[in-house]
């Protein structure tokens, strides 16, 4: 009899090496044994995979990865890339609303957030969202206070989460990174806990504009002493974010000690404020280097302002309050106006060399922030534009309502709370 020989095959893309973690298994050369061995193999695969099925069907939910009922979303979490994820708290993207069956419903629980920066245009926009919309419900501003009741057209819940509705529930002028973790939580603080359509909106300035409005604000005695700067759980400390001046205010500043102090926030206001600040170690600027927390946040913030379902800028009015109302499918019943002549352009003219070249370098975030933004906003446009049929009727004509009467807010106290 000759010695009977082993010989070992390796298993490659086959259903059976899921059986045999070495994939490898042992033939020997009786053809009896071998086709048994076989037939084992089957039916263990047969019955491992109706036992895998049958476990991801019948177990509960608490105890399965697999279900029947709901499959847990999965995040795509790409830079430059919409955030689609179906119930999370950072919002539906604007690409999310491009499909033809979309509507922003204020019957059920779809709710906006207004991501409102310092010195963006934010205040007037504010305005218009909470008295100028054209809506079944108009929103009620009494004039002995500020803050208006914008309720949906069938219960007292908001539709809106903004500074003249809700106040400045997650902190005053509160950033990306304090939004997304707060708003669901403050909401369920204030009306019933249900499962609620977050849409992001924000607005964007031209950033030297911008950096100069602030310090003519912050001249004037503006603090924001209210921000808490929260992140990953806790506010950034003293030691993070040391102010620039002494005593109360920075009242009377000049313009070169505004840009010499390191810890001024105003430069790149909007890129951090867009960030996700948990990637950079949130106000620890030892956390990693300089270089690498300028790339990262301004990555984040292109990714989380793309992901928005709308923003605008500060100056192209007209263009913007198209996008928002083709988006959202809403009108406005006055047109905005195109503000060029602005405290800052003023203050623009009297720069020297030295001094725009500091400004611009402070806020070279921002700058090329800004440009992408320019460059998607007129990207929507016109892609907008190419579904309305009737563009040009709806472009000159915008605002145009008949019988809505102008909100004069001059009637109200207006001094501005974020002073404090």
């Amino acid at each position: 009899m000759k010695d009977s020989k082993s010989v070992s095959v390796q298993v490659l893309d086959s259903d059976i090496a899921l059986l045999l973690p070495n994939g490898v298994y042992e033939i020997k050369q009786m053809e009896s044994k071998s086709s048994r061995l076989k037939q084992i193999c089957l039916f263990c695969l047969v019955l491992c995979l109706f036992g895998i099925f049958g476990f991801g069907y019948f177990c509960p939910e608490k105890v399965c990865a697999l279900t029947s009922r709901e499959a847990s979303p999965i995040m795509e979490d790409r830079i430059g890339k919409p955030i689609v994820l179906e119930s999370n708290k950072i919002g539906l993207s604007y690409d999310d609303m491009l499909n033809d069956d979309f509507v922003f419903d204020m019957d059920s629980h779809d709710v906006m957030v207004f991501l409102h920066m310092q010195k963006t245009g934010g205040t007037s926009f504010g305005r218009h969202l909470v008295h100028d919309l054209d809506l079944k419900r108009p929103c009620q501003c009494p004039l002995t206070r500020k803050r208006c009741h914008c309720f949906r057209p069938h219960s007292n819940q908001t539709w809106l989460f903004s500074r003249y509705t809700t106040g400045w529930k997650c902190g005053l002028h509160a950033d990306w990174t304090e939004l997304t973790g707060c708003v669901d939580e403050k909401l369920d603080e204030l009306e019933d806990v249900v499962k609620r359509r977050y849409f992001y909106i924000t607005l964007l300035r031209e950033p030297v504009a911008r950096y100069l409005s602030e310090f003519r604000h912050v001249q004037r005695g503006a603090t924001w002493k209210g921000a808490r700067h929260f992140c990953k759980g806790r506010a950034a400390s003293l030691s993070e974010v040391p102010p620039c001046y002494d005593g109360e205010d920075w009242e009377g500043v000049l313009l070169d000690d505004f840009i010499d102090c390191e810890n001024n926030l105003a430069a790149n206001r909007q890129t951090r404020m867009l960030a996700d600040l948990a990637l950079v170690g949130c106000y620890d600027n030892s956390y990693m280097p300089k270089a690498d927390r300028d790339r990262i946040m301004l990555a984040s913030a292109k990714k989380n302002l793309q992901s928005m379902a709308f923003f605008g800028l500060t100056e192209y009015q007209k263009a913007s309050q198209y996008i928002f109302e083709e988006t959202f499918n809403l009108r406005f019943a006055i047109p905005f106006e195109q503000n060029n002549s602005t405290v800052s352009s003023l203050t623009l003219t009297t720069l020297t060399e030295e001094q725009a070249k500091k400004i611009n370098e402070l806020n070279k975030l921002d700058i090329q922030l800004y440009e992408f933004a320019k460059t998607l906003l007129f990207a929507r446009f016109e892609k907008l534009k190419a579904k309305d049929g009737s563009f040009e009727e709806r472009y000159n004509h915008l605002g145009v309502l008949n019988g809505k009467n102008a909100f004069d807010w001059d009637k109200i106290d207006d001094s501005d709370d974020s002073m404090k």
